[in-house]
């Protein structure tokens, strides 16, 4: 099953994602039909008349998680790729819902800084409530699967140990299109599936989710047990190697690059970066 949150009139709506169109959910975004304890059984056989959406499609797939958690350093070949060595605990960071985009919206390219750079990664979206989760649980509570770009202003992220300041710039990150069950999927809660993603045209990343050294299920039952995770959050599981940062030399997005970010099973966002106030002309 997919699922997505579509611009329409007046807002968003919880769709389900049909080869011949989109399926009316009754929710304002898939966070909000998340919610709903019969959420999968509601949305695989809710029946409606068919929603058309507006020019600017796709809203990022969960608006407004109530949290975002990040993992970094989390493919084998990134780590080795910055030099470092294989972590024994999960490296956590936040990110916020100002700095979520759609799939296909506008990356804002903050004039503050010159380093902005990629990170291709697979999210996790939380569907039940869960703290201090046994693997079953964590399993159990995985909702979907999504796409996300941790675009990172680098500068700010070393001006100190804390990578905050860097991670969450507003309307830089996109994610979606959708969110897709894992029994859509290879590996399932664990799935198999390839990483890829390109700058103007040439790719950049690309990687399997096997070289991941925390998985899904391990993510989600590390990070509830340090706080109840619940509908709509988003854990974003980390990028694999091919960051701009780590080129010789570096290499970040400009006005008018083009960052696409593709996961086989799941989907594909478009984004074109811009400085605000420049002329895409």
């Amino acid at each position: 099953m997919k699922l997505a949150t579509l611009r329409v009139p007046g807002g968003t709506r919880a769709v389900r994602v049909e080869d011949g169109g989109y399926v009316d959910l009754g929710a304002s975004d898939v966070g909000a039909l998340l919610a709903r304890p019969d959420w999968r059984e509601y949305a695989a056989t809710a029946r409606s008349a068919g929603i058309e959406p507006t020019g600017e499609g796709f809203a990022p797939v969960v608006p407004h998680p109530g949290k975002m958690i990040c993992v970094g350093l989390n493919y084998r070949n990134h780590i080795l790729e910055m030099g470092r060595e294989l972590p024994e605990f999960p490296t956590l960071f936040a990110k916020y819902p100002e700095a979520l985009i759609g799939a296909t919206d506008t990356i804002e390219l903050a004039p503050e800084s010159g380093a902005v750079d990629w990170e291709a990664e697979l999210g996790v979206v939380v569907g039940a409530t869960v703290r201090r989760a046994t693997v079953e649980q964590a399993e159990a509570a995985i909702a979907g699967f999504t796409v996300v770009n941790d675009v990172t202003m680098r500068d700010w992220q070393y001006r100190s140990p804390e990578w905050l300041q860097g991670k969450t710039f507003e309307g830089t990150t996109p994610i979606g299109p959708v969110l897709v069950t894992p029994d859509e999927l290879p590996g399932g809660v664990r799935p198999a599936l390839t990483l890829t993603g390109s700058v103007d045209g040439e790719t950049v990343q690309e990687a399997s989710t096997d070289d991941l050294v925390f998985d899904p299920v391990e993510l989600v039952r590390y990070v509830s047990t340090i706080l109840t995770l619940r509908p709509g959050d988003v854990i974003a599981t980390g990028t694999p190697g091919g960051v701009g940062h780590a080129r010789k030399p570096p290499r970040y997005l400009a006005d008018g690059s083009r960052l696409v970010t593709e996961i086989s099973g799941i989907g594909r966002l478009d984004n074109v970066a811009r400085v605000p106030g420049s002329d895409p002309s």
